[in-house]
């Protein structure tokens, strides 16, 4: 029997370094597909969640993402 992997535990904190920095969400599967998008304005705080249905997260925009594996600074 195969182990299970425990997903939903990873997440990120993205804070907006600009008005409308975005969010993507990307699927997981055979087929990678945008799932579901947000926008934030400069100062505005989003925390998104690594799930069973989001294996990747795209930001676009000058933003700051704090991770387990420390902080990077994305558009700058």
């Amino acid at each position: 029997m195969p182990e299970m992997i425990e997903l939903g535990n990873d997440y990120i904190v993205v804070k907006a370094l600009e008005n409308g920095v975005t969010i993507i969400g990307l699927t997981r599967g055979k087929d990678t597909r945008f799932h579901h998008s947000e926008k934030l304005d400069k100062g505005e705080v989003m925390i998104a969640q690594f799930t069973e249905h989001t294996s990747a997260i795209k930001i676009r925009g000058q933003a700051v993402i704090y991770t387990k594996h420390g902080e990077i600074t994305a558009g700058c």
